[in-house]
């Protein structure tokens, strides 16, 4: 079993705290009377469902999101409802988790075709010549 699916079938919403406090930006007084942003907490150290290679993993992928404790956090407060927020905040962090641990696709190493080689080749001496022709031009003005 691969570690993506081994991911999915651990319940980390378990081990999520989740806070609300007051959205910022437009909103008029709903904004500054209600707390609808939700926030989402998820210690990555401190988790019992991920052994130590899958935490490396999601510490190393989602950097950008995790705190200096080693919280990965996330907030939504597009909407107007607490609950709506909380259901994109799981979303988003469904979506991150399963993200971070997608196999990356191996490149694989390719050449140039021959044709587009004398292609390019080509083209490279039609620039040269309409250059040297240019050049010639000036000198004797």
């Amino acid at each position: 079993m691969n570690q993506l699916q081994n991911i999915k079938q651990k319940d980390l919403i378990s081990e999520c705290k989740f806070s609300a406090s007051r959205s910022s930006g437009p909103g008029g007084q709903n904004v500054n009377k209600v707390n609808s942003q939700v926030i989402l907490r998820f210690d990555v150290y401190g988790s019992n469902l991920l052994d130590e290679e899958e935490k490396q993993i999601i510490l190393k992928k989602l950097g950008s999101y995790i705190s200096g404790e080693g919280m990965l956090v996330l907030h939504a407060q597009q909407h107007r409802s607490q609950l709506q927020n909380k259901e994109e905040v799981v979303v988003k962090f469904n979506r991150l988790i399963e993200k971070a641990f997608q196999p990356r696709k191996i490149r694989k190493i390719t050449r140039p075709s021959k044709a587009a080689v004398q292609k390019r080749l080509d083209e490279k001496k039609k620039r040269s010549e309409k250059k040297q022709s240019r050049q010639k031009n000036q000198r004797f003005s």
